[in-house]
């Protein structure tokens, strides 16, 4: 795997694309040059987590053949408030299915994803509690 990263501008907006050419435009704060044309660093790896969560989840419930109408998640992370860095301390997942979606079925592949499957979610220091819930819609 391999990511480029090119300055696009005198502070801090970047783009960061692939071998195969998409790309996600990055900046940081105002406080530090930021202009609002990008995701934030932390934003990007809250990001990468819970969509690693999320693909997870479709797969296992497509496996199980769940119907599943639609599936979105809504992502926090509490991050410390004093001292450089300043780290996630805690995420919480929200996963919103819509479906005639078994529950059980579909709390074991949230909680398969979040502690088992997620490479992102491995990726983080242990200490990092990340904890979720699953709604379903019918």
């Amino acid at each position: 795997m391999e990511i480029h990263i090119r300055r696009l501008n005198e502070y801090v907006h970047f783009e960061a694309s692939n071998s195969e050419g998409n790309s996600v435009h990055i900046d940081g704060a105002p406080s530090i040059g930021g202009e609002g044309k990008g995701m934030r660093p932390m934003e990007l790896l809250l990001t990468s987590v819970a969509s690693c969560s999320v693909f997870d989840v479709v797969s296992i419930l497509k496996k199980q053949r769940q119907p599943v109408e639609d599936i979105q998640i809504k992502a926090t992370g509490e991050r410390a408030e004093e001292g450089t860095p300043k780290p996630f301390t805690a995420l919480h997942f929200v996963f919103m299915m819509k479906g005639d979606i078994d529950r059980k079925k579909a709390e074991r592949a949230v909680e398969l994803s979040v502690e088992k499957y997620c490479s992102v979610g491995a990726s983080l220091d242990p200490a990092i509690p990340i904890t979720y819930e699953t709604v379903i819609e019918p």
